[in-house]
């Protein structure tokens, strides 16, 4: 597709209805091309693409005049009528999806065929049946994870470029070999097949990306986009109300983990920005802004991912944002927990970024020089120099050990890598220093001492 969330807010003369357009994109492009797939059959992927493509550009057009009262089922019905426009032409030249050989011998049994697979008591099933048709396809784990992204999220090749820290190019070449292998598949896995493990491990790395990506991502002018949050919690409630509420029972708990830990960020969205749309610290959100509905639920769901015998990355982030969640403030947090869970991370996952996160913790433990050792020795790592959350966990630990000079430097090499304005100025207020929420499953830190 070539109109993405980033298109349809480019340049200064935005049509009107585009920003609405940005949010209804990504709750429905995922649903549509699913539902196409459903009767198309995902060998023609491109052409379900181009279908929700052409529905996205006639309301780009349509909406400078008014937005409709319903614009999802305005999408929709645009699709379902492009659909049977493109089935009629080519039904006699193309194969659709292997359950519909028999092709529909009446406009009727046309329109109802395409009409069933777009419905909303279908869209569950068919984005179900599109998660495992994925990763089924023997192309490995990030290939898995792009395609959910790209053809059940409607992120854009550059979103997903920056989600994974890679080049568009790299995502490019993934997504190329993602279609041509999908041409091989006639139809979309059955609803009932089996979430094993690798395919389990795939689509939960893609909603973990989808949800990071709202909740402090690299989009350009805004830091926190819950529409993307709320896309994520979406598609893992798929999983842990339905698809695996009665197989799979050995690979649930690592959905059920992965859904505590989204729900606990969750709820604590609306503190994360001030009026302005400036990132707040920890330390300065107001905690009654707190959602206890989204608290509560996060842990009856951590719960339920305690009936494993597995710790996974998904466990112990969840239980990183459990202790942030019930301390009553930043002081009153449990640090060595904190510092304990990262350590068990650190040495499961190997990622630099969760090393930013355990040499942060450390340094709130009161073992500022060890975390300053920590700190530096992680510069070797390549991928984090032009990281600005390195360069600002590397500036509170200078901070916090009194060394004022290399703090600065440290921020303002942040600020220079900033991904966005807000990030920007967060890195360059004083009183904001010390106070960063960081990394992935990431720690909230204090204010250093003047």
């Amino acid at each position: 597709m070539q109109v993405d969330a980033k298109q349809m807010q480019s340049g200064s003369s935005k049509p009107p209805g585009a920003d609405l357009l940005t949010g209804l994109f990504r709750h429905e492009a995922g649903r549509l091309v699913a539902s196409l797939s459903r009767v198309l059959g995902p060998h023609n992927i491109e052409l379900a693409e181009d279908v929700v493509q052409d529905a996205l550009e006639t309301a780009l057009q349509s909406w400078k005049l008014q937005i409709p009262d319903n614009p999802a089922a305005w999408l929709t019905r645009v699709a379902r009528n492009r659909a049977l426009d493109l089935i009629r032409r080519a039904g006699t030249e193309r194969r659709f999806a292997a359950e519909y050989v028999e092709q529909p011998d009446s406009e009727w049994m046309l329109s109802s065929t395409v009409e069933d697979s777009l419905s909303e008591a279908a869209a569950a099933e068919n984005q179900i049946r599109m998660m495992l048709t994925i990763c089924q396809v023997d192309l490995g784990e990030e290939t898995h994870v792009t395609l959910i992204l790209k053809f059940l999220c409607g992120f854009s090749t550059r979103e997903i470029a920056a989600a994974y820290l890679t080049s568009d190019a790299t995502i490019d070449k993934r997504l190329q070999r993602g279609r041509a292998a999908l041409k091989k598949k006639l139809s979309l896995v059955p609803s009932n097949a089996r979430f094993d493990r690798t395919i389990l491990d795939s689509v939960l790395a893609a909603l973990y990306l989808l949800f990071s990506e709202g909740y402090h991502g690299s989009h350009a002018s805004s830091p926190v986009r819950g529409v993307l949050c709320e896309e994520a919690l979406r598609l893992c409630a798929l999983l842990t109300e339905e698809a695996l509420s009665e197989s799979d029972q050995e690979a649930s708990p690592n959905a059920h983990a992965l859904m505590a830990l989204m729900c606990l960020h969750f709820a604590r969205i609306e503190g994360r920005v001030d009026a302005e749309g400036a990132l707040l610290p920890l330390e300065l959100q107001d905690r009654l802004t707190w959602s206890h509905e989204f608290i509560d639920r996060g842990v009856v769901h951590l719960a339920a991912a305690a009936s494993g015998v597995e710790l996974s990355r998904y466990h112990l982030e969840a239980g990183i944002a459990c202790l942030h969640c019930t301390a009553s403030s930043v002081e009153e947090t449990n640090w060595s927990e904190v510092l304990h869970l990262y350590e068990l991370l650190k040495a499961q996952s190997g990622n630099p970024v969760v090393a930013i996160c355990c040499a942060l913790a450390r340094a709130m433990c009161g073992d500022v020089h060890a975390a300053l050792i920590e700190i530096v020795t992680l510069g070797a790592e390549p991928r984090l120099l032009d990281y600005p959350f390195y360069w600002a966990a590397r500036g509170e630990i200078n901070a916090r050990a009194q060394c004022a000079d290399e703090a600065a430097e440290c921020f303002g090499y942040a600020a220079r890598c900033a991904r966005n304005p807000p990030e920007q100025h967060a890195f360059l207020r004083d009183d904001w220093w010390g106070r960063l929420r960081i990394g992935d499953g990431v720690t909230a830190t204090q204010a250093p001492e003047s």
